[in-house]
């Protein structure tokens, strides 16, 4: 796996997911370095001085006017850290754990948050050798950023909280001891360094942002295959309409779909049907799912500003001799992107349902068997898979209610408006597993339709229909069906079903 630098400058979503996902190892660049020792050395001059500077010599919050005497200066790190870790509920998985320490790492790495080298050094030393913080989901209010998960990740920084360790659960001394680790003493500003920022939402938005990607290629072609099999006609997916309309997504998504549909001997079988026009859920695909796309689009571009940027307080700027306390921490620009990527995706599944719909009722199927039971009333065929896609879409809604329009006041209204961020990214994470199970169910129900037809789709859809069958079977009678819907929602989070129609010589863009 190819080493990442890290500069606090350059890092893409991919390099997240390469180092979160697949584990690639990370360095510090030689100019960040420079750039961490040289604001080291600005925040010690500070502090020799005496300067009355907030979270240097002062305390948090609403005990920003306290002075903080030079000697008690550690112990006020320490208790920050401490006293800021109360988050509950589950933990994150490892995955998103790593991406929330890169993005950590990539912050300090910019040079302008005071910590020491020793200190980034050994976050990037946890992160290599595989010591994940355990990081419970709720307890962030979105600002100052996400102020309690990062105090989690801090603790084992410490020697202190909990972490997993080559898969197991201990005490973070323990994992420190294992992986040959030195925990740290936290000298000033490193506290506050370590756990004021927006990492927490910006990980999980990282990696939901990708997933969001491949769904909406992957639902593409479920659309297409659904299209197929219901005998639907590709004129609605004509380049003619489209460049009348020319939104990016709609124009990405109606070419894929074409693309699909090309050389379909299903479709080259009912060529002079009459059938005019399909269903919206068929023929305005390409609008709906163009639309989720244009919206990733915009939520790609925030977190691409984002996972580069400062976003702890106070910054500290050695060049100019200043350290200002501003407003970065806040996560209203994620908020509001996490809260637009759980909407949009959340019509993808949608109007996959909808689809799903039109294959199995017998009223609009255009010949299927019901329910595409091979023995009608003794078989249920995939009456109640239909369900749960039903049930996910449902809670859809209400999940993607926008928690960044919601602000409750805290630290005695000191931080009187907040953005609710880490609220967006952890609803954001259920909608986007939802989505891929209605995906899934597609998928599957789409598969067997074609093969009631008994003609062959196009060369890309047949690859995605093998690809499927490797690990879920067509269906006969019925049988227990909820071990397939996890299968082809693995194929389609690592993006196999992608990769077999494409395989054909095709891009799904």
């Amino acid at each position: 796996m190819q080493e990442i630098i890290i500069d606090g400058i350059t890092l893409t979503l991919e390099a997240v997911e390469q180092v979160a996902r697949y584990n690639a190892p990370i360095r510090l660049a030689e100019d960040s370095i420079a750039k961490v020792i040289k604001c080291r050395d600005y925040v010690d001059q500070v502090i020799s001085n005496k300067e009355v500077v907030y979270g240097l010599t002062t305390g948090f919050g609403k005990f920003s006017t306290v002075t903080i005497p030079e000697e008690n200066i550690a112990e006020l790190q320490l208790n920050l850290i401490r006293s800021h870790a109360v988050s509950v509920g589950e933990a994150y998985d490892e995955a998103t754990t790593r991406a929330i320490m890169l993005l950590r790492i990539a912050v300090l790495a910019k040079g302008h948050s005071g910590i020491r080298l020793q200190t980034l050094q050994t976050l990037v030393d946890m992160l290599n050798k595989g010591i994940h913080p355990i990081i419970p989901k709720r307890g962030s209010v979105g600002a100052s950023g996400d102020l309690s998960p990062l105090s989690h990740l801090a603790l084992v920084l410490l020697g202190e909280g909990e972490a997993l360790y080559i898969g197991e659960r201990m005490s973070g001394a323990a994992a420190m001891q294992k992986a040959g680790i030195n925990p740290i003493q936290l000298a000033a500003k490193e506290g506050l360094a370590l756990n004021n920022g927006t990492q927490v939402m910006a990980g999980i938005g990282v990696l939901a942002l990708l997933d969001a990607e491949r769904l909406c290629q992957q639902a593409d072609i479920t659309a297409a295959m659904s299209i197929d099999a219901l005998k639907g006609t590709p004129r609605a997916f004509d380049p003619l309409i489209h460049n009348l309309r020319p939104h990016p997504g709609q124009k990405a998504s109606a070419a894929n779909i074409h693309k699909l549909l090309e050389n379909s001997p299903l479709r080259e079988s009912h060529l002079n049907c009459g059938n005019v026009q399909d269903a919206y859920s068929l023929r305005c695909s390409p609008q709906v799912h163009g639309a989720a796309r244009d919206a990733i689009r915009y939520a790609r571009s925030v977190l691409e500003i984002e996972i580069n940027s400062a976003t702890d307080n106070p910054l500290i700027f050695p060049d100019e001799g200043k350290v200002i306390s501003g407003g970065n921490f806040h996560g209203e620009p994620l908020a509001i992107a996490l809260d637009t990527l759980a909407i949009a995706i959340s019509e993808v599944a949608n109007i996959s349902e909808r689809r799903v719909e039109q294959i199995l009722n017998p009223a609009l199927s255009r010949g299927l068997s019901p329910f595409l039971a091979s023995r009608p009333g003794l078989d249920s065929g995939f009456m109640i898979m239909q369900l749960t896609a039903a049930a996910l879409i449902s809670e859809n809604k209400v999940l993607a209610h926008p928690a960044s329009v919601d602000s409750i006041p805290t630290s005695a209204n000191q931080e009187d408006h907040v953005s609710m961020g880490s609220v967006s990214a952890v609803k954001l994470q259920q909608v986007i597993e939802n989505v891929t199970n209605v995906i899934a169910i597609e998928l599957i129900i789409s598969s067997v339709a074609t093969d009631q037809r008994g003609i062959a789709s196009s060369a890309a859809l047949e690859a995605a229909k093998r690809c499927l069958r490797k690990e879920v079977a067509g269906l006969e009678n019925d049988r227990v069906m909820y071990p397939d819907i996890a299968s082809a929602s693995a194929l389609i989070k690592k993006a196999a079903i992608l990769s077999a129609a494409e395989a054909t010589g095709i891009k799904i863009d």
